[in-house]
């Protein structure tokens, strides 16, 4: 059976692929082979320049050529390499000759050849790749997808700041707030989580078979190898990496960093999720009404339904995100003595946690613009909850001492149902000043929001 989007088993590659587009280039393994190119290239001509006798400095167009097989990089090249490593067994050997073939009628690197992939062990090519790959992944397209979603909430919240909502704690009735107000407070969470996620530093080394560069000082002992390999890592692309370099490491680097950001990911996930259900909840009351779409069907046999399945999708998408994330954050910081090799199929899943919550920050945008307020909802259900006001009226009557204000409110509302006119009866028989018993008699369920329009235009 030939490979398509219905014969996918991931639905990441399959049902949901064109949303992925941005992804795919940088997290699949064709990614992954185009840095560990990119890495190897770069740790080529830094030895050239590194003042050694045996591999005197690249002629500018031997550098120009490496940097265009790094630039160049095609599906086609990385099928060579996947047809090496049918001999070799080994991904990243498989790269290194690959590397070398290319060298063939260029006596210039063919005299060097043996110095692609010098003193390296393997994980000094993955563990820069994956750093490579994950910090694409994150600055091209989980942070700017989020800024998407945060800049959408804030105008939502903005443009809906003065639209009052019955607010339920624990399901029930409680003090009014703002549609805005609401939507602002995921804003704020959001705002921050983001932050998280952008300042997780990027870590990579280079120092070889179990970090103390044994291989490299047997061939140059005088040679400060750490100071070179630090170099290379944090001098910017292309001649460089343009990672934060990591001094200690056993063979592989600790994966401490991975752990971080795939955490912050995970806790801005969970934000999303609590926000997906409140929106969920919000269309059930009818707060929100969702804009049609021609020939779109909620149900197979119930005609009348339009479903928050935007919501629910991004739900599910977001759990399975975070299974991942999670397990990868567990995991990897763990590894026996100097090495296993665990880490090394888990972290090839890296693309397909991200996956999950770049889908579901698709299906939260997407269903974002299909939502409308109901305004006539919002009005009904705070004109019918009267009893919200029982909070004003005690905290009024507290200030001028009156007997136990509260007591005498939770008499009169709980369990019973409140109207206009109760309550206006209640108040009229108050002894207080007859300035604030007038503000108490105008004030109504849908005005007594508090600070939260302002709050909600802050944001």
């Amino acid at each position: 059976m030939s490979l398509s989007a219905i014969s996918a088993i991931s639905p990441l590659d399959g049902r949901y692929a064109t949303k992925l587009s941005a992804l795919r280039p940088l997290m699949s393994e064709l990614g992954y082979m185009h840095r560990r190119v990119q890495v190897e290239v770069a740790w080529f001509i830094a030895l050239s320049d590194a003042g050694f006798d045996e591999f005197k400095p690249l002629s500018p167009g031997a550098r120009t050529y490496l940097l265009g097989l790094v630039k160049n990089f095609s599906v086609a090249d990385g099928e060579a390499i996947k047809a090496i490593e049918k001999t070799t067994n080994h991904d990243v050997k498989a790269v290194e000759y690959w590397l070398k073939s290319k060298f063939e009628a260029r006596p210039e690197l063919q005299k060097v050849a043996e110095f692609v992939h010098f003193a390296c062990t393997s994980e000094d090519i993955n563990n820069t790749s994956h750093a490579l790959q994950l910090r694409s992944a994150r600055d091209v397209v989980v942070l700017p997808l989020l800024d998407k979603l945060i800049l959408q909430l804030r105008d939502m919240a903005h443009a809906h700041a003065d639209v009052a909502m019955l607010s339920r704690t624990h399901g029930q009735t409680a003090s009014p707030t703002t549609v805005g107000k609401e939507i602002g407070n995921v804003v704020v969470r959001l705002q921050a989580a983001a932050l998280r996620i952008a300042s997780v530093q990027i870590l990579a080394k280079m120092n070889g078979a179990v970090g103390n560069y044994n291989a490299h000082l047997s061939a140059w002992p005088e040679f400060d190898w750490e100071a070179f390999s630090k170099k290379l890592v944090e001098t910017p692309e292309p001649l460089g990496l343009g990672l934060q370099f990591q001094p200690y490491s056993i063979q592989i680097e600790p994966h401490d960093y991975m752990a971080e950001l795939f955490d912050a990911v995970a806790r801005t996930n969970t934000i999303l999720i609590d926000w997906s259900r409140d929106v969920w909840g919000y269309v059930s009351l009818g707060y929100f009404k969702q804009k049609l779409r021609d020939g779109e069907v909620g149900s197979s046999t119930m005609p009348h339904k339009v479903n928050p399945i935007d919501f629910e999708n991004a739900e599910g998408n977001l759990g399975l995100s975070n299974a991942l994330l999670r397990h990868l954050s567990e995991k990897l910081p763990i590894s026996r003595w100097q090495r296993d090799l665990t880490d090394s199929t888990v972290l090839r899943n890296m693309g397909v946690a991200l996956g999950y919550a770049a889908l579901a920050y698709h299906s939260l945008l997407t269903g974002l613009s299909k939502l409308e307020l109901n305004h006539a909802a919002l009005a009904s259900d705070l004109d019918g909850a009267w009893e919200v006001l029982a909070e004003p009226i005690q905290t009024v009557m507290r200030r001028y001492g009156l007997a136990q204000p509260y007591e005498q409110l939770k008499n009169f509302t709980r369990g019973q149902a409140m109207t206009r006119e109760l309550m206006h009866g209640f108040i009229a028989g108050l002894a207080i000043p007859d300035a604030d018993k007038a503000r108490l008699l105008a004030l109504t369920p849908g005005g007594y929001t508090g600070k939260a329009a302002a709050l909600a235009r802050r944001v």
